[in-house]
Protein backbone atom coordinates (compact mmCIF):
# COMPACT_ATOMS: atom_id res chain seq x y z
CA UNK A 1 0.00 0.00 0.00
CA UNK A 2 2.91 2.39 0.80
CA UNK A 3 4.82 1.64 -2.32
CA UNK A 4 1.76 2.65 -3.90
CA UNK A 5 1.19 5.62 -2.28
CA UNK A 6 4.79 6.84 -3.05
CA UNK A 7 4.45 6.05 -6.66
CA UNK A 8 1.09 7.94 -7.78
CA UNK A 9 1.92 10.56 -4.72
CA UNK A 10 4.88 11.22 -6.74
CA UNK A 11 3.61 11.46 -10.24
CA UNK A 12 0.82 13.71 -9.17
CA UNK A 13 3.27 16.09 -7.35
CA UNK A 14 5.41 16.13 -10.68
CA UNK A 15 2.08 16.93 -12.75
CA UNK A 16 1.43 19.31 -9.72
CA UNK A 17 4.99 21.21 -10.69
CA UNK A 18 4.41 21.30 -14.07
CA UNK A 19 1.13 22.93 -14.17
CA UNK A 20 3.08 25.67 -11.66
CA UNK A 21 5.75 25.86 -13.70
CA UNK A 22 3.42 26.21 -16.70
CA UNK A 23 1.39 29.00 -15.51
CA UNK A 24 2.91 30.36 -12.87
CA UNK A 25 6.39 30.75 -14.71
CA UNK A 26 5.75 30.61 -18.59
CA UNK A 27 2.26 32.29 -18.84
CA UNK A 28 2.03 34.90 -15.76
CA UNK A 29 1.26 37.54 -18.42
CA UNK A 30 -1.48 36.61 -20.43
CA UNK A 31 -0.13 36.50 -24.02
CA UNK A 32 -1.52 35.20 -27.29
CA UNK A 33 0.74 32.21 -27.80
CA UNK A 34 2.72 32.20 -31.05
CA UNK A 35 3.69 29.03 -33.45
CA UNK A 36 7.32 28.88 -32.24
CA UNK A 37 6.60 29.19 -28.99
CA UNK A 38 3.15 26.83 -29.51
CA UNK A 39 5.63 24.12 -31.07
CA UNK A 40 8.23 24.05 -28.50
CA UNK A 41 6.09 23.70 -26.15
CA UNK A 42 4.64 20.97 -28.03
CA UNK A 43 7.99 19.29 -28.48
CA UNK A 44 8.29 19.34 -24.70
CA UNK A 45 5.46 17.76 -23.74
CA UNK A 46 6.05 14.68 -26.28
CA UNK A 47 9.87 14.11 -25.51
CA UNK A 48 8.78 14.52 -21.50
CA UNK A 49 5.66 11.55 -22.23
CA UNK A 50 8.38 9.33 -24.19
CA UNK A 51 10.78 9.86 -21.75
CA UNK A 52 8.69 8.59 -19.20
CA UNK A 53 7.81 5.68 -21.32
CA UNK A 54 11.61 4.75 -20.77
CA UNK A 55 11.50 4.92 -16.94
CA UNK A 56 8.55 2.24 -17.33
CA UNK A 57 10.45 0.30 -19.26
CA UNK A 58 13.47 0.01 -16.76
CA UNK A 59 10.55 -0.38 -14.10
CA UNK A 60 8.30 -2.69 -15.17
CA UNK A 61 9.41 -4.05 -18.36
CA UNK A 62 8.97 -3.88 -22.48
CA UNK A 63 4.98 -4.70 -22.77
CA UNK A 64 4.04 -2.34 -20.44
CA UNK A 65 6.23 0.48 -21.90
CA UNK A 66 4.20 -0.56 -25.21
CA UNK A 67 0.85 -0.27 -23.40
CA UNK A 68 1.65 2.99 -22.45
CA UNK A 69 3.31 3.92 -25.50
CA UNK A 70 -0.36 2.89 -27.16
CA UNK A 71 -2.75 4.50 -24.43
CA UNK A 72 -0.52 7.62 -25.04
CA UNK A 73 -1.08 7.57 -28.85
CA UNK A 74 -4.92 6.70 -28.55
CA UNK A 75 -5.08 9.54 -26.45
CA UNK A 76 -2.92 12.07 -28.11
CA UNK A 77 -4.87 10.62 -31.38
CA UNK A 78 -8.31 11.36 -29.94
CA UNK A 79 -7.21 14.78 -28.56
CA UNK A 80 -6.35 16.31 -32.22
CA UNK A 81 -10.02 16.65 -32.77
CA UNK A 82 -10.28 18.36 -29.30
CA UNK A 83 -8.27 20.60 -31.01
CA UNK A 84 -10.76 21.55 -34.02
CA UNK A 85 -13.74 22.03 -31.47
CA UNK A 86 -11.52 24.60 -29.05
CA UNK A 87 -10.73 26.40 -32.21
CA UNK A 88 -14.57 26.10 -32.92
CA UNK A 89 -15.62 27.56 -29.40
CA UNK A 90 -13.06 30.29 -28.94
CA UNK A 91 -14.56 31.11 -32.51
CA UNK A 92 -17.82 31.26 -31.74
CA UNK A 93 -17.19 33.28 -27.80
CA UNK A 94 -14.83 35.64 -30.02
CA UNK A 95 -11.90 35.05 -27.39
CA UNK A 96 -9.06 37.05 -27.62
CA UNK A 97 -5.93 35.40 -28.48
CA UNK A 98 -4.14 36.72 -25.37
CA UNK A 99 -6.91 34.96 -23.00
CA UNK A 100 -6.90 31.87 -24.82
CA UNK A 101 -4.13 29.98 -22.91
CA UNK A 102 -5.91 30.71 -19.54
CA UNK A 103 -9.04 28.66 -20.26
CA UNK A 104 -7.27 25.57 -21.83
CA UNK A 105 -5.30 25.42 -18.39
CA UNK A 106 -8.06 25.85 -15.98
CA UNK A 107 -10.02 23.58 -18.45
CA UNK A 108 -7.53 21.01 -18.87
CA UNK A 109 -6.89 20.92 -14.88
CA UNK A 110 -10.31 20.01 -14.42
CA UNK A 111 -10.02 17.46 -17.37
CA UNK A 112 -7.30 15.56 -15.61
CA UNK A 113 -9.45 15.48 -12.48
CA UNK A 114 -12.43 14.37 -14.27
CA UNK A 115 -10.38 11.70 -16.56
CA UNK A 116 -8.92 10.02 -13.55
CA UNK A 117 -12.52 9.37 -12.13
CA UNK A 118 -13.60 8.24 -15.24
CA UNK A 119 -10.75 5.71 -15.30
CA UNK A 120 -11.77 4.85 -12.06
CA UNK A 121 -15.07 3.90 -12.85
CA UNK A 122 -14.14 2.04 -15.94
CA UNK A 123 -11.92 -0.22 -14.41
CA UNK A 124 -14.22 -1.13 -10.96
CA UNK A 125 -16.62 -1.97 -13.23
CA UNK A 126 -14.86 -3.87 -15.52
CA UNK A 127 -13.27 -5.82 -12.62
CA UNK A 128 -17.26 -5.94 -10.88
CA UNK A 129 -18.96 -6.55 -13.67
CA UNK A 130 -16.76 -8.25 -16.61
CA UNK A 131 -20.02 -8.13 -19.25
CA UNK A 132 -19.38 -3.91 -19.06
CA UNK A 133 -16.22 -4.84 -21.27
CA UNK A 134 -18.53 -6.10 -24.57
CA UNK A 135 -20.52 -2.80 -23.48
CA UNK A 136 -17.50 -0.54 -24.05
CA UNK A 137 -16.23 -2.49 -27.01
CA UNK A 138 -19.43 -2.02 -28.83
CA UNK A 139 -19.94 2.06 -27.86
CA UNK A 140 -16.67 2.36 -29.27
CA UNK A 141 -17.05 0.51 -32.87
CA UNK A 142 -20.44 2.92 -32.91
CA UNK A 143 -18.92 5.72 -32.03
CA UNK A 144 -16.42 4.91 -34.66
CA UNK A 145 -19.35 4.10 -37.74
CA UNK A 146 -20.66 7.84 -36.30
CA UNK A 147 -17.55 9.31 -36.71
CA UNK A 148 -16.78 8.50 -40.13
CA UNK A 149 -20.21 9.81 -41.31
CA UNK A 150 -19.66 13.08 -40.01
CA UNK A 151 -19.91 15.44 -42.58
CA UNK A 152 -19.34 18.40 -40.71
CA UNK A 153 -18.78 19.27 -37.40
CA UNK A 154 -20.80 21.59 -35.50
CA UNK A 155 -20.88 23.39 -31.96
CA UNK A 156 -24.26 24.62 -30.46
CA UNK A 157 -22.87 26.25 -26.99
CA UNK A 158 -26.45 27.90 -26.51
CA UNK A 159 -27.87 24.30 -25.81
CA UNK A 160 -25.39 22.96 -23.56
CA UNK A 161 -27.75 22.43 -20.38
CA UNK A 162 -25.38 23.55 -17.93
CA UNK A 163 -24.48 26.32 -19.78
CA UNK A 164 -28.27 27.41 -19.58
CA UNK A 165 -28.31 26.88 -15.90
CA UNK A 166 -25.20 28.66 -15.35
CA UNK A 167 -26.82 32.19 -17.37
CA UNK A 168 -29.81 31.76 -15.53
CA UNK A 169 -28.80 31.25 -11.85
CA UNK A 170 -25.21 33.42 -11.84
CA UNK A 171 -25.16 36.98 -12.73
CA UNK A 172 -22.86 37.65 -15.73
CA UNK A 173 -21.32 40.62 -17.81
CA UNK A 174 -21.76 41.12 -21.41
CA UNK A 175 -18.11 41.62 -21.94
CA UNK A 176 -14.65 40.35 -21.28
CA UNK A 177 -12.54 42.03 -18.46
CA UNK A 178 -9.12 40.86 -18.70
CA UNK A 179 -8.76 37.75 -18.42
CA UNK A 180 -10.88 37.38 -15.21
CA UNK A 181 -13.33 34.72 -14.50
CA UNK A 182 -15.09 36.90 -12.23
CA UNK A 183 -15.43 40.20 -10.79
CA UNK A 184 -17.11 42.49 -8.00
CA UNK A 185 -19.83 45.42 -8.72
CA UNK A 186 -21.53 47.31 -6.51
CA UNK A 187 -20.75 44.57 -3.85
CA UNK A 188 -21.98 41.70 -6.41
CA UNK A 189 -20.36 38.97 -7.89
CA UNK A 190 -20.48 38.40 -11.60
CA UNK A 191 -19.32 36.04 -14.12
CA UNK A 192 -17.60 37.40 -17.32
CA UNK A 193 -17.35 35.60 -20.78
CA UNK A 194 -14.03 33.62 -19.61
CA UNK A 195 -15.97 31.27 -17.39
CA UNK A 196 -19.23 30.68 -20.06
CA UNK A 197 -16.07 29.46 -22.14
CA UNK A 198 -14.50 27.58 -19.61
CA UNK A 199 -18.11 25.97 -18.43
CA UNK A 200 -17.99 24.70 -22.42
CA UNK A 201 -14.80 23.65 -22.41
CA UNK A 202 -14.88 21.57 -19.47
CA UNK A 203 -18.51 19.95 -20.40
CA UNK A 204 -17.27 19.09 -24.03
CA UNK A 205 -14.07 17.28 -22.00
CA UNK A 206 -16.29 14.96 -20.24
CA UNK A 207 -17.95 14.08 -23.90
CA UNK A 208 -14.51 13.53 -25.41
CA UNK A 209 -13.43 11.26 -22.46
CA UNK A 210 -16.93 8.92 -23.22
CA UNK A 211 -14.87 7.40 -26.42
CA UNK A 212 -11.73 8.11 -24.87
CA UNK A 213 -11.36 6.26 -21.83
CA UNK A 214 -12.64 3.02 -22.85
CA UNK A 215 -10.41 2.95 -25.90
CA UNK A 216 -7.48 3.19 -23.51
CA UNK A 217 -9.32 0.35 -21.18
CA UNK A 218 -9.27 -1.48 -24.70
CA UNK A 219 -5.39 -1.74 -24.54
CA UNK A 220 -4.78 -1.83 -20.77
CA UNK A 221 -6.71 -2.11 -17.68
CA UNK A 222 -3.52 -1.31 -15.51
CA UNK A 223 -5.03 1.79 -13.69
CA UNK A 224 -1.31 3.87 -13.30
CA UNK A 225 -0.61 3.23 -17.34
CA UNK A 226 -3.94 4.34 -18.07
CA UNK A 227 -4.18 7.41 -15.81
CA UNK A 228 -0.25 8.17 -16.47
CA UNK A 229 -0.32 8.05 -20.35
CA UNK A 230 -3.55 9.97 -20.35
CA UNK A 231 -2.50 12.91 -18.31
CA UNK A 232 0.86 13.10 -20.67
CA UNK A 233 -1.16 13.49 -23.39
CA UNK A 234 -4.00 15.40 -22.34
CA UNK A 235 -0.70 17.84 -20.42
CA UNK A 236 0.31 19.08 -23.87
CA UNK A 237 -2.62 19.80 -25.59
CA UNK A 238 -3.01 23.29 -24.81
CA UNK A 239 0.62 23.95 -26.94
CA UNK A 240 -1.10 21.32 -29.21
CA UNK A 241 -3.96 23.29 -29.80
CA UNK A 242 -1.50 26.75 -30.61
CA UNK A 243 0.37 24.86 -32.74
CA UNK A 244 -2.26 22.96 -35.02
CA UNK A 245 -5.50 25.51 -34.90
CA UNK A 246 -4.16 27.30 -37.66
CA UNK A 247 -3.71 23.88 -39.91
CA UNK A 248 -6.01 21.34 -38.65
CA UNK A 249 -8.80 22.28 -41.48
CA UNK A 250 -6.51 20.94 -43.80
CA UNK A 251 -6.56 17.58 -42.25
CA UNK A 252 -9.73 16.65 -43.55
CA UNK A 253 -9.45 13.27 -43.63
CA UNK A 254 -8.46 12.97 -40.20
CA UNK A 255 -11.90 11.58 -39.09
CA UNK A 256 -11.63 8.87 -40.64
CA UNK A 257 -8.44 7.81 -39.01
CA UNK A 258 -9.54 8.38 -35.28
CA UNK A 259 -13.16 6.30 -36.48
CA UNK A 260 -10.55 3.39 -37.72
CA UNK A 261 -8.70 3.57 -34.49
CA UNK A 262 -12.02 3.59 -32.14
CA UNK A 263 -13.15 0.51 -34.15
CA UNK A 264 -10.41 -1.47 -33.91
CA UNK A 265 -9.96 -0.91 -30.08
CA UNK A 266 -13.65 -1.43 -29.79
CA UNK A 267 -13.34 -4.73 -31.68
CA UNK A 268 -9.93 -5.54 -29.49
CA UNK A 269 -12.18 -5.48 -26.52
CA UNK A 270 -14.84 -7.17 -28.05
CA UNK A 271 -12.47 -10.67 -28.98
CA UNK A 272 -10.59 -9.63 -25.69
CA UNK A 273 -11.63 -13.46 -24.20
CA UNK A 274 -11.40 -15.07 -26.96
CA UNK A 275 -8.51 -13.91 -28.93
CA UNK A 276 -5.53 -12.02 -27.83
CA UNK A 277 -3.50 -8.97 -29.73
CA UNK A 278 0.05 -8.41 -28.70
CA UNK A 279 0.41 -5.08 -27.70
CA UNK A 280 3.11 -4.33 -30.26
CA UNK A 281 0.27 -4.84 -33.36
CA UNK A 282 -1.65 -2.98 -31.22
CA UNK A 283 0.70 0.12 -31.63
CA UNK A 284 1.36 -0.67 -34.77
CA UNK A 285 -1.94 -0.29 -35.86
CA UNK A 286 -3.04 2.65 -34.07
CA UNK A 287 0.09 4.74 -35.47
CA UNK A 288 -0.50 3.53 -38.92
CA UNK A 289 -3.93 4.41 -39.29
CA UNK A 290 -3.13 8.06 -37.74
CA UNK A 291 -0.31 8.60 -39.94
CA UNK A 292 -2.14 6.99 -42.98
CA UNK A 293 -4.76 9.55 -42.41
CA UNK A 294 -2.69 12.66 -42.05
CA UNK A 295 -0.81 11.34 -44.90
CA UNK A 296 -4.00 11.15 -47.26
CA UNK A 297 -4.69 14.87 -46.17
CA UNK A 298 -1.54 16.20 -46.99
CA UNK A 299 -1.99 14.32 -50.69
CA UNK A 300 -5.39 15.22 -51.42
CA UNK A 301 -5.88 18.52 -50.27
CA UNK A 302 -9.78 19.86 -49.84
CA UNK A 303 -9.15 21.92 -53.01
CA UNK A 304 -8.15 19.27 -55.12
CA UNK A 305 -10.96 17.06 -53.97
CA UNK A 306 -13.08 19.62 -55.24
CA UNK A 307 -11.53 19.78 -58.57
CA UNK A 308 -11.08 16.10 -59.05
CA UNK A 309 -14.89 16.02 -58.40
CA UNK A 310 -16.08 19.13 -60.52
CA UNK A 311 -13.77 16.77 -63.24
CA UNK A 312 -15.68 14.14 -63.33
CA UNK A 313 -19.09 16.16 -64.05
Amino acid sequence: MMHHIVIWGGFNLLVLLLLIFDLGVLHRKSHAVRIREALFMTAFYVVLGLCFAVVIYFWRGGDTMLEYLAGYVVEKSLSMDNVFVFLLIFTYFRVPGQYQHKILFWGILGALVMRAGFILAGITLIQKLHWVIYVFGAFLVYAGIKLALETKKEIHPDRNPILVLTRKFLPMTKNFHGDRFFLRRKGALLATPMFLVLIVVETTDVIFAVDSIPAILAVTQDPFIVYSSNVFAILGLRALYFALAGIMRLFHHLHYGLSLILVFVGVKMLLSDHFHIPIGITLAVIVGLLAGSILLSIAFPPGKDREGAASEH
